[in-house]
């Protein structure tokens, strides 16, 4: 195995497991995909599908319990509701920085330790992730951030004695960028979910929803899974 891809099932996870497939071939790629305590199984429905359509060994995790004492929107043991307002418009009210309401305390951490551990037992030397700049943005998802990154990369290689490193291909490329790269590969988007609403159709008002329609219009197409 050489390589561990976190897998949402949403596009900046999805196109990170396109460019790994791409680099190492399907039989040395593992996804990991988490339930973390989400209002809905959307996203992981969608992880299901991406990971069939690449053939690779599929994991998936329960981490629920370290965010019982988070009050994240994005979270089924919440009562708020999740904002219907882009990320920029959120930040706004907050004096242009600072977290977004579906911000999940140090998620990406948690992932990624166990994505080290994993990795570190089945000799795989390196682990993806699909941070990018639109997210860092003001903070908003501080996991994002590519002063994180960088932290947790000397941590997991220093972690797996040298052995393993941690990726993030698109930590200074926008969502736009991410479609167009995804795009590119063949990615297959129309299978992703990415609104935070776990409706039977994506709302097109959250924060999520917006970037991602600004992304593909970016690229001048229209957005597969809204298709039909």
């Amino acid at each position: 195995m050489k390589a561990v891809v976190l897998l949402s099932g949403g596009v900046d996870s999805t196109t990170c497991l396109a460019v790994a497939v791409r680099r190492y071939g399907a039989d040395q790629v593992m996804a990991l995909t988490s339930y973390y305590g989400q209002k809905h199984a959307k996203e992981i429905e969608a992880a299901r599908k991406v990971a069939a359509f690449y053939g690779v060994r599929h994991v998936e995790q329960d981490f629920s319990a370290a965010f019982a004492f988070s009050d994240s929107s994005l979270l089924a043991s919440s009562e708020k509701a999740v904002p219907h307002e882009s990320y920029a418009e959120q930040l706004a009210g907050r004096g242009g920085s600072g977290t977004v309401d579906t911000y999940v305390p140090f998620r990406n951490g948690v992932f990624l330790s166990f994505a080290a551990a994993t990795a570190g037992s089945v000799g795989a030397e390196t682990i993806i992730y699909g941070a990018h700049a639109d997210d860092a943005a003001g903070s908003a998802y501080p996991d994002c951030t590519p002063e994180f990154f960088e932290a947790m990369k000397t941590a997991i290689y220093e972690g797996s004695g040298h052995v393993c490193t941690l990726a993030a291909p698109f930590i200074h490329k926008t969502k736009a960028d991410v479609v167009a790269i995804g795009l590119e590969l063949g990615a297959p988007y129309r299978f992703t979910w990415s609104c935070y609403e776990g409706k039977e159709k994506p709302c097109g008002k959250c924060g999520t929803c917006i970037d991602r329609a600004k992304a593909f219009a970016a690229n001048g197409v229209s957005d597969p899974a809204m298709e039909g």
